[in-house]
């Protein structure tokens, strides 16, 4: 006997909403994500499979064959999961709903690609109405094989397969998630408020922890549109979602971007992240003493404001600490202001925003027109290198100021190889070892000073932008070119933005280009201070290869 609770209200219902969809124009049957068909049985799908039925479940399946250590899914690890008729699978114990209560739920973590009323007893197995799975070394593969939807109605169908793989170098436990959608007819059974498929409370798909608080919901989920999970994706390949579990959290595509909280300053730094039913800004920055570095670092509306940001016998001019001048000490087209400091004489009474410098008279991004040199990023006006000072966490490394996911646990893109420490490499660069200041580009080292424009007052020397002015041409260094196809890092110096607020430019990306960087010049040599504060904003700029 199911367990559904069929009532007459529901059927006249049903009805009513029946004639109203009758109205609306029909969906046409999806086939954009096909099926994977390498897990063995008859069509390919798995050779283990549930009997036709209404709301039924499996026995508890062994995850260790698939995933030795089991999956840490918000908890865990799990090495036992069971296989739900209706579009889902759970960890603690079999779930018989065939209404999707909304997320969050407690005490049933559930993965769930189309949680709806699934109903296999029009037959046809296995060529329709069949839930089928396999386990292989490092997958577990589910398929629901054209269902239909209680009761026993096979007008409309649904096409779809969940696939778990073991995330190989990653921590115990991770583990990514794939949904492949090939046909999306149906919405909701005839129990569930609904009637033809459609109308009433329709299917819910994604993540819940179990826990009543934690979970991620796919777009459309509970309404109509949860029927183009079939043309539309996360990965730009329609009818396919994917999806990352590290530590035990779900983890979206392209989140990890800089965003802005709202809030004032650094505690205006923020990252998104994917949280319930939406993409939100999680703070990443916070207050803290203030410091002559051109940002709101206590998060007060204030910029460098207080006393003792530089030693007694300099000014913070700037977020510059700079020397004392006197009348007449300074250079043309400069003036020594009250505060004992040379600015331009048309910059005297210009007042930029935060994380912008004056020049000529006209406020500018503090980078503009800075390119630092490779494998250093522009911040405040100056180039550094933020892997000195940024702790990624587990499972990332730091490459060009940011931190990304390790390989193999992620695969590198075409034409790199993965490195000993995790990061991907050019080809050719595993066994060539370069020189302090050059780097290795398809085995070959090149000048990393190569195409780099320093800050003012700085010249490029070994790598890195050093105080000095640059060498004259008899010098014998060549002059500083744009590095062209060797794919220097860009400062910044296209787009400019606000130090604090848009982040900063990590480099070269194997992702589509980020915002640029946000800086302010200035001559002079970062200090030890300077660099700790970059580790902050650095935190919203965490690149996610794909």
């Amino acid at each position: 006997m199911s367990p559904h609770a069929r009532t007459a209200s529901l059927l006249t219902l049903g009805c009513l909403v029946a004639a109203a969809l009758a109205l609306l124009p029909s969906r046409p049957a999806a086939a954009q994500a096909p099926l994977l068909d390498t897990f063995g049985g008859p069509l390919g799908y798995g050779t283990n499979s549930l009997a036709s039925n209404d709301d039924g479940s499996s026995e508890a399946i062994d995850l260790t064959p698939a995933f030795p250590g089991g999956l840490n899914f918000f908890g865990g690890p799990y090495t036992t999961a069971y296989v739900n008729n209706n579009g889902n699978i759970t960890f603690n114990g079999p779930v018989y709903n065939y209404t999707p209560t909304p997320f969050p739920v407690a005490d049933r973590p559930m993965i769930a690609p189309y949680w709806g009323d699934v109903d296999t007893r029009g037959g046809g197995y296995p060529d329709e109405n069949a839930v089928t799975w396999e386990l292989q070394p490092g997958v577990m593969a589910v398929t629901w094989h054209d269902v239909g939807y209680y009761s026993i109605n096979d007008d409309r169908k649904m096409d779809f397969q969940m696939i778990l793989r073991n995330a190989l170098g990653c921590g115990m436990g991770d583990f990514d998630v794939e949904f492949r959608y090939q046909r999306c007819e149906w919405t909701t059974g005839d129990a569930s408020g609904g009637s033809g498929g459609l109308g009433g409370t329709p299917a819910q798909a994604g993540f819940d922890a179990g826990n009543g608080t934690d979970f991620v919901e796919m777009p459309g989920s509970r309404t109509m549109a949860i029927l183009d999970l079939c043309t539309t994706s996360n990965v730009g390949e329609p009818g396919i979602w994917r999806y990352t579990v590290r530590g035990g959290t779900v983890t979206c595509p392209d989140t990890g971007a800089p965003c802005d909280t709202g809030e004032l300053g650094a505690c205006g730094v923020g990252i998104t992240q994917c949280v319930g039913r939406d993409e939100v800004c999680m703070p990443a920055g916070s207050s803290s003493p203030e410091r002559c570095d051109g940002i709101d670092n206590d998060c007060d509306g204030m910029v460098d404001d207080g006393e003792d940001l530089c030693t007694a016998m300099e000014a913070c001019i700037e977020g510059v600490c700079v020397p004392p001048c006197f009348e007449g000490g300074c250079a043309e087209g400069e003036t020594c202001t009250d505060e004992g400091a040379c600015i331009e004489t048309a910059c005297i009474d210009v007042t930029c925003g935060e994380g912008e410098r004056c020049r000529g008279g006209t406020c500018v991004g503090a980078c503009d027109g800075i390119v630092c040199p490779h494998g250093q990023q522009c911040f405040a006006g100056r180039c550094a290198d933020l892997c000195e000072v940024l702790d990624c966490p587990d499972g990332e490394v730091c490459v060009d100021g940011a931190c990304q996911p390790e390989c193999p646990c992620y695969p590198c893109d075409e034409g790199e190889t993965c490195g000993s420490d995790g990061a991907c490499i050019p080809a050719g660069c595993d066994l060539t070892v370069c020189d302090p200041g050059f780097y290795c580009v398809e085995g070959e080292c090149l000048d990393a000073c190569d195409g780099a424009v320093c800050p003012e007052g700085q010249r490029c020397e070994a790598g890195a932008c050093v105080d000095g002015p640059p060498p004259t041409p008899d010098a014998g260094v060549p002059p500083t070119v744009d590095a062209g196809p060797t794919g220097g890092p860009d400062a910044g110096g296209s787009t400019g933005g606000d130090g604090a607020a848009s982040g900063i430019d990590g480099g070269v990306s194997r992702e589509p280009p980020e915002p640029g960087c946000g800086c302010r010049a200035g001559g002079a040599t970062p200090s030890p201070s300077w660099l700790a504060g970059l580790a902050l904003l650095a935190l919203a700029w965490r690149r996610r290869r794909r």
